[in-house]
């Protein structure tokens, strides 16, 4: 009798090179160590040197893998080619890119302004990490794996970039002690992410490169108990999310466990856009 297969090395990462953007985030840490943990090099890519080569060093020793800290501001292309350059020389090839990085702006405060008074500024400062910033990143590592026969590209989206928040949440709300609501350029920022990712997954798809979107749901990381009470009350779960609960299908966007799948958007929401 043929035996049943065994499916289990399709999550294996081993030997593979996969880049993170906004890794020294609260999301991002997480994302590296799903990554390394099923055997992945890494290039831990952040605006701060220091904090993405302590990262690297983390990782390396903890899970026994390969890995470099590069800082790179993906707003400048110049900055994004130099990383993708530095990467490629360290590791041969890029496998798998995690186009994670976002912006709030440099003012919490001005990014948390109603869009009545909202700067255009301050829109152009966050669309230029959270949409053209992206698109940098992934025209360049795109085309050295589209080269290279294939790839994996998961884009970090976020549940506003599929439906509207509900205004109700927000009164009361805090995050780290400032007022909050989610602002228009977010929602416009992130929803421009999966829009960018089914272009780059039809353009791509005959080279072998998979794109794809990860969208996370609210992640518990310093709301204030109204807030997370009353996003709780809108999931039918009955709860946030914790950050370790996106890395799984990380690993399965980045593993040949997808191997057919591109151009989707992967929603982890605990079910909210279900109702």
């Amino acid at each position: 009798m043929t035996p049943l297969p065994d499916y289990r090395n399709l999550f294996d990462l081993t030997g593979k090179t996969a880049v993170v953007t906004g890794a020294c985030g609260i999301l991002g840490r997480h994302f590296c160590s799903g990554l390394a943990s099923h055997g992945a090099r890494l290039v831990v890519v952040d605006l701060d040197q220091g904090a993405a080569t302590a990262l690297a060093g983390e990782v390396a020793g903890q899970f026994g893998v390969e890995a470099i800290g590069i800082a790179c501001d993906i707003s400048r292309p110049e900055q994004v080619e130099a990383m993708v350059e530095r990467a490629i020389a360290m590791f041969g090839r890029i496998d798998v890119l995690h186009n994670n990085a976002a912006s709030k702006s440099s003012s919490l405060n001005a990014f948390f302004e109603p869009i009545e008074s909202f700067s255009l500024d301050t829109w152009r400062e966050v669309m230029a990490v959270n949409l053209d910033g992206l698109f940098l990143v992934a025209r360049t590592v795109g085309a050295h794996m589209a080269a290279c026969g294939g790839g994996s590209i998961i884009q970090t989206a976020s549940i506003y970039g599929v439906v509207g928040p509900d205004q109700r949440i927000y009164e009361g709300s805090e995050y780290m002690g400032l007022a909050i609501n989610t602002p228009a350029v977010y929602s416009a920022s992130k929803a421009g992410v999966v829009g960018l990712t089914k272009y780059l997954a039809t353009y791509w798809g005959a080279k072998g490169v998979r794109v794809n979107t990860l969208t996370p749901g609210g992640v518990e990381s310093g709301q204030n108990d109204t807030f997370k009470q009353r996003y709780g009350a809108r999931i039918p779960m009955g709860r946030m999310a914790e950050a370790r609960e996106m890395v799984g299908a990380l690993v399965w966007l980045a593993s040949d466990a997808s191997s057919y799948v591109t151009g989707q958007n992967i929603i982890v929401d605990g079910g909210l856009t279900a109702w």
